[in-house]
């Protein structure tokens, strides 16, 4: 019979499920087509997927500052390449763990945002899949949809 998982407290809960959902981003950069990465929207209006990635980790940081963090990632260029957004991604989300970490082990509330550290990350993940689903679109768009192993791939925290 296999081994039967280890329960989490709430609170371990929020901080992996948010953990989960950056990985999933690092393997959706890892999946897209080089040259998506830079290409124009298909109508020329909006947000390629190098920007959709610097703002997302952009609005990271501008939450970390409202919650008074002072030793923020650095911004992310809306031209950096794959593998520089990824390091971004993963800063942003070392220091979003950290601070649901610390709101967690607290009172439970993120400074300048109502109403909790849950609702936060909720939030978060919400405003960051929607990106997600932008981007997966723009590569189709553009000529270069994802695998259907990794569109699938895309809604396995299970494993990620």
């Amino acid at each position: 019979m296999p081994e039967k998982e280890a329960s989490l407290s709430p609170a371990e809960a929020v901080l992996r499920s948010f953990a989960i959902h950056n990985r999933i981003h690092l393997y959706l950069l890892d999946a897209l087509a080089p040259e998506v990465w830079e290409a124009a929207t298909p109508d020329g209006k909006g947000r390629n997927i190098a920007a959709l990635v610097s703002h997302m980790h952009g609005v990271r940081l501008m939450w970390l500052k409202a919650a008074g963090d002072t030793a923020l990632p650095p911004a992310s260029e809306k031209t950096a390449s794959i593998p520089e957004a990824k390091k971004s991604l993963e800063a942003s989300a070392a220091s979003i763990h950290a601070l649901l970490a610390k709101a967690l082990q607290g009172d439970g509330r993120i400074p300048g945002f109502k109403p909790d550290a849950w609702a936060f990350a909720s939030y978060l993940i919400a405003h960051e899949a929607h990106h997600r689903g932008q981007m997966t679109l723009l590569a189709r768009q553009l000529g270069h949809p994802l695998e259907k192993s990794v569109n699938f791939g895309l809604w396995q925290w299970g494993v990620r």
